[in-house]
């Protein structure tokens, strides 16, 4: 018995010290240093939120991988079939989520380690419903969200004294756009008239371009009446023919040339801080009309298979999605629209906001997001989109009637899914 009981002394000391050792290697990878690699597209918020990062994991360096929005997608897309390389962590935009899903190169992140559905409960809930496959993949968590608005020059309706709270409808605005135009030369309603498209798109619906079943959905009355009313736009003459982040768009949005430009809450941040900033106070925000609330954009974070630094790059998002610092950060610098749903009742959304002449702009976008349904995404939606973009011009250049042009993209549409 006496020997039993030293042997197993013996057995306990030596577990003990595997434990111990366990518990310090495990401290000292905590505090190797590692570097990941983080790919995105430039914003103004993300050098201070990196630097919030490193407060709390100054083992963690970050390499940014910076590119224009489209290429860095693009890139992506090329490399994860090619099986090339890609960063540790990769940032996505709503658009192409569903599309980079589809191919399966990110991880579950409702998987251990990971566990990201915990977050699930104090964050905006739609964006999860977007970052989510068929089978129940979590592949990004959702970074920022991005509430549709109308940024409008209040200036230029009070010299046509028209009061925003006349303007309750689509038609409305183009009636108020009539009237701009023909008050001067080279006014109007809106610098491109896709972004009418899109806005009756984007905030009409659960479904994008499918149904939860899957079903393709363009050729109904909600589509329609979007290419029918960007061709009236068009045909007036109240829209300036130009596309955005261009030269012109940049002049007509200082000048004051266009009365409206739907986008995301985002551009905010892009037209105080470098676009337009000599135009602050001249500018107020506004819902879509006609109940449209809808998003415009909004940011993911996802990690690759093929990723040698997984942990550290969950580290990054994990923070990136639910850390209130940096998530209040990205808001007051670049009008990044937090996840976290609950920095909603903060009294600075309250605030009102010299840039906005004083407009408490933040509960108007607030009320936008909580507004906003589950939205259904498809691995096709990216390629719907292009296929839908082609046939708007074709009806923008006389070119076919909506009718037509909704009745042969949907024929083209089917034929490529069932390849």
């Amino acid at each position: 018995m006496k020997r039993k009981s030293i042997f197993s002394l013996v057995v306990m000391a030596a577990v003990i010290g595997v434990l111990l050792f366990s518990a310090s290697a495990s401290v000292m990878a905590q505090d190797e240093e590692v570097t990941i690699t983080v790919g995105t597209w430039a914003d103004e918020s993300f050098e201070a939120a990196v630097e919030l990062f490193n407060d709390k994991y100054p083992n963690i360096n970050v390499e940014l991988q910076l590119a224009a929005i489209e290429d860095h997608h693009d890139n992506l897309l090329t490399r994860l079939a090619a099986g090339g390389e890609v960063p540790d962590v990769a940032y996505l935009e709503d658009q192409y989520i569903s599309t980079l899903a589809a191919r399966g190169g990110f991880v579950d992140l409702s998987q251990e380690p990971y566990n990201g559905d915990q977050h699930k409960d104090k964050l905006v809930g739609y964006p999860f419903a977007q970052a989510t496959t068929q089978d129940g993949q979590l592949v990004a968590m959702p970074t920022d969200v991005a509430p549709g608005t109308i940024f409008y020059r209040h200036d230029r309706l009070e010299e046509l004294g028209v009061d925003i709270e006349d303007i309750k409808t689509f038609e409305d605005w183009i009636e108020v756009g009539k009237k701009f135009t023909e008050s001067g030369e080279n006014r109007w309603l809106i610098g491109d008239v896709a972004n009418i498209y899109t806005m009756m798109v984007n905030g009409s619906s659960t479904d994008r371009f499918f149904n939860e079943n899957g079903e393709l959905v363009i050729n109904s009355p909600r589509f329609l009446k979007a290419f029918r009313t960007a061709k009236e736009v068009r045909d007036m003459g109240l829209d300036a023919e130009i596309s955005e982040w261009t030269n012109e768009w940049f002049t007509v949005l200082r000048e004051g040339q266009v009365l409206m430009q739907p986008s995301g809450a985002w551009l905010g941040g892009h037209l105080k801080e470098w676009i337009a900033p000599e135009t602050a106070g001249k500018w107020r925000v506004t819902s879509f009309p006609e109940g449209y609330d809808g998003p415009w954009g909004g940011s993911f974070a996802g990690i690759p298979k093929s990723s040698d630094n997984k942990e550290a790059a969950w580290k990054f998002i994990e923070f990136m999605a639910t850390d209130r610092a940096v998530q209040w950060s990205n808001f007051r610098i670049a009008d990044m629209f937090p996840t976290i749903e609950d920095l909603y009742d903060h009294e600075a959304f309250a605030e009102e906001i010299d840039f906005y002449g004083g407009q408490k702009a933040r509960l108007v976008w607030k009320e936008t997001i909580l507004n906003i349904p589950a939205i259904n995404t498809n691995q096709h939606d990216s390629f719907v989109m292009d296929m839908m973009g082609n046939a708007l011009g074709e009806v923008l250049e006389g070119n076919k009637t909506p009718e037509e042009a909704l009745n042969e993209t949907e024929t083209l549409i089917e034929r490529r899914i069932r390849r």
